[in-house]
């Protein structure tokens, strides 16, 4: 239960940090407005506070995890959003990204 709680954190929590990116971007490159870049920083600030309920207690190891979630989470973010097609090279990256993901979080740990 805690991988599978862990897992829909990570979800939730890159659904706010992709999102808030790209409504800054929305908001500012592309000329939407500030409303558009300042639901960004919310949902940017949203995906900091979801972050701190993941069981694990090591603010790096979380942070590297989610650098994992990040590659493929804004790949499929641009497929979906913005017409985006990746690439074999993205898709292998970005699967490269949640194996080290998983290593990174659910590896057996001695100790702590």
């Amino acid at each position: 239960m805690p991988i599978l709680r862990s897992a829909v954190l990570f979800v939730v929590a890159a659904m706010f940090e992709i999102g808030g990116a790209w409504l800054v971007w929305q908001g500012v490159r592309e000329q939407r407005g500030w409303l558009w870049a300042a639901g960004g920083v919310l949902a940017l600030g949203a995906y900091g506070f979801v972050a701190t309920f993941q069981p694990d207690a090591h603010f790096g190891r979380i942070l590297a995890a989610y650098g994992g979630i990040f590659v493929a989470g804004s790949l499929l973010w641009g497929a979906l959003a913005d017409g985006y097609r990746p690439d074999r090279w993205d898709v292998t990256g970005a699967l490269i990204c949640l194996a080290g993901m998983a290593v990174i979080m659910w590896a057996p740990r001695n100790g702590g």
